[in-house]
């Protein structure tokens, strides 16, 4: 089923069970997916297309979380917070960080990085593998610990 898909599933429930909150999240993620598939000039998004969409998502919550924490603005942080749990229903598995530093290593391995220097190189081999199902940050604080 793609997210699209259990994204209208999910929306009906919501409608029926009158959870607003989850209902609004829902159908901004929807409105999300529609806009970039405009953009894209397709009729479908493919599944990675979809994943980048709500990573994207997810990305901006964090972000806004992070401001209003900084802001002490509780009541923000809260509905932030409850956004995120929604959406984060809808990634795949993450993986844990022994699992990322296998891949993180074996991706250091494949392009012969040595050094910092190779840092960029290192980066630009691991994402793809990892889209999804790890922290872009977290990705990068493991490699550059194993570059050191």
């Amino acid at each position: 089923m793609s997210l699209l898909e259990r994204l209208n599933q999910d929306m009906k429930l919501y409608m029926k069970n009158r959870e607003k909150d989850k209902l609004t999240v829902v159908r901004m993620v929807k409105a999300s997916l529609q806009n970039e598939a405009i953009k894209l000039k397709k009729d479908r998004l493919t599944e990675d297309e979809e994943l980048t969409v709500l990573s994207r998502e997810l990305k901006q919550r964090k972000d806004s979380l992070h401001e209003f924490s900084n802001a002490n603005r509780s009541d923000l942080v809260d509905k932030v917070q409850k956004e995120l749990d929604i959406l984060e229903a809808y990634m795949p598995e993450q993986l844990s960080e022994d699992e990322l530093l296998g891949i993180v290593n074996e991706t250091i391995a494949e392009v012969s990085a040595s050094s910092k220097a190779d840092m960029g190189k290192v980066m630009s081999a691991i994402m793809p593998k990892v889209k999804g199902k790890a922290d872009g940050s977290l990705v990068n604080k493991l490699v550059s610990k194993q570059l050191s």
